[in-house]
């Protein structure tokens, strides 16, 4: 057996090497027995879910980068409405159609928290604070989400949320051109730095764009390989964990110094530090909900304001609605928009704002790229006849309803006047912006409120149009890139919003 002979001397030239070589060769072994436990097929039967064709490798970088056009791939090459294809050594089932959603979820064992910290891999990860939380600290952390959209909580929000919308849009001068997804989202991360942490980060404004500046590092640090491979320290994964560390220091100082000073804020940090929550749920409703609410916030504003500034129609509708809240409900005689529109109630700008409701619900049917993840944590189920092992990741595009031409006829079209369509036997959940079953979004009321107060207050102070790239006004406004899974953000230079300020102040 001549082969062995090089062996030991093979094991000596490795060992006496420097390490820069030996790190080298175990990366190339180690990857490739990840492409060969990639590349081995799930098990089939009849009751499994189709295969993709072709290596099952080639799935990853399309489901990270292209999951829009993927997951109607997988639907379109293999004729089914539900299909597998592997991550690494993880089976992702893919499912869609009306009796899917359903089972989807409604399913006791599909468990949002292990799908999205898989799949996602774009959130700060801190174990025991953003990751690995115990049931209890979890359930504690949905109750502190809820008390601040209490009535109480969420009226003293108001004025806060204005004066920062005030402030940041002041900034924009009397006349200009910008890109909606970087301003308005912006804007947007600064009401919720304000809503759902302390006054210690959001009264610092380069400190809430420092923030705003480490939680972009973990969107594009988030790469195929630091998702499936977490432990293999690539540079976007070494620029992730510093600055999740980055992230992790603010908090922590923001709450040092609270609890340091002995003086009590009215804001969300004082709500937890008074209800005598332990460090960790503290950091990590803080970590946690500022991104998540900021993506989904902010995308959803970014693309109002876009909207509205290709429909001149609707631009006109919705600032009529809020001009009748303001001859209605504010004093006239005060000198800015933003201090009347704070004198507006709370259950007003919930019950009497149809066409701002109408609009930001279509906006989220249109232009929120969201599919759904959950982990089958449960016993073995069955969606549309076909198998969902225990263990089995399952994911399902809001795209199969929301631009499903059946439902909604011309699905691309923005156009806040459809009539909301109401579920049946045979169409169960039409509409899932909000998310639905037992993982609806537990921010819901914050975020709607936001949302008003802001684009209100930018139609009042603003009269905007949308603008291509050649300064020309467009037909229409773009397309969303349901690719892009964060903002669904058009090409960079496709449009831009031109704007300028009315005659008050803001």
């Amino acid at each position: 057996m001549p082969y062995t002979i090089g062996l030991p001397s093979a094991a000596s030239a490795f060992l006496s090497a420097g390490f820069a070589t030996q790190f080298s060769v175990a990366v190339v072994i180690c990857l490739v027995i990840v492409l060969i436990t990639a590349s081995l097929p799930p098990e089939g039967g009849d009751e499994a879910p189709k295969s993709l064709p072709g290596l099952p490798f080639l799935s990853i970088v399309p489901f990270f980068r292209q999951r829009y056009d993927f997951l109607n791939w997988g639907f379109r090459i293999t004729g089914q409405s539900t299909f597998q294809f592997q991550l690494m050594n993880n089976t992702v089932i893919a499912v869609s159609g009306a009796s899917a959603r359903r089972a989807f979820f409604y399913a006791k064992g599909f468990d949002l928290t292990e799908g999205f910290k898989f799949l996602s891999g774009a959130i700060p990860m801190v174990r025991g604070v953003t990751s690995g939380i115990q049931t209890k600290r979890i359930s504690t952390i949905h109750k502190r989400l809820a008390a601040v959209q209490k009535n109480a909580s969420l009226s003293e929000l108001i004025p806060a949320i204005l004066e920062d919308s005030r402030r940041i849009l002041e900034s924009y001068g009397t006349s200009g051109i910008f890109d909606p997804f970087d301003k308005i989202y912006e804007l947007m991360f600064q009401t919720t730095v304000r809503s759902l942490s302390a006054s210690e980060i959001s009264d610092d404004a380069a400190l809430v764009a420092r923030l705003k500046t480490l939680y972009d590092r973990l969107d594009t640090g988030t790469t195929p390989a630091t998702v499936l491979l977490p432990w293999f320290p690539t540079p976007a994964m070494i620029k992730k964990i510093w600055a999740t560390k980055e992230i992790y220091d603010i908090v922590v100082r923001a709450i040092d110094a609270r609890e340091q000073s002995g003086v009590s804020r009215n804001d969300t940090l004082q709500m937890l530090v008074d209800a005598g929550d332990e460090r960790l749920v503290v950091v990590g409703f803080i970590m946690g909900l500022l991104i998540a609410g900021a993506r989904a916030t902010g995308t959803t504003a970014s693309w109002i304001i876009t909207f509205l500034g290709g429909h001149a129609d609707w631009r006109h509708k919705a600032k009529t609605e809020v001009e009748s809240l303001l001859a209605t409900y504010s004093d006239a005689t005060m000198s800015s928009f933003s201090a009347r529109l704070a004198e507006i109630p709370l259950e007003i700008w919930e019950s009497q704002t149809p066409v701002l409701d109408a609009i930001i619900r279509e906006t989220l049917r249109v232009a929120q790229p969201h599919t759904a993840m959950r982990r089958n944590l449960g016993p073995e189920v069955y969606i549309n006849d076909k198998s969902i092992p225990s263990g089995a990741y399952v994911v399902y595009p809001f795209s199969d309803v929301h631009l499903d031409p059946e439902i909604y006829p011309d699905p691309w079209r923005f156009d806040p006047s459809r009539k909301e369509v109401e579920p049946t036997a045979d169409l169960p959940l039409p509409y899932v912006g909000w998310g639905v079953g037992k993982t609806t979004c537990l921010g819901t009321r914050l975020a709607k409120i936001e949302l008003k107060l802001t684009v209100a207050l930018f139609l009042l102070g603003f009269d905007h149009v949308l603008v291509s790239g050649d300064g020309n006004t467009p037909t229409a406004p773009p397309k969303p890139n349901w690719n892009d899974i964060l903002q669904c953000r058009p090409p960079h230079g496709a449009c831009s919003v031109k704007y300028t300020r009315t005659a008050f102040a803001l």
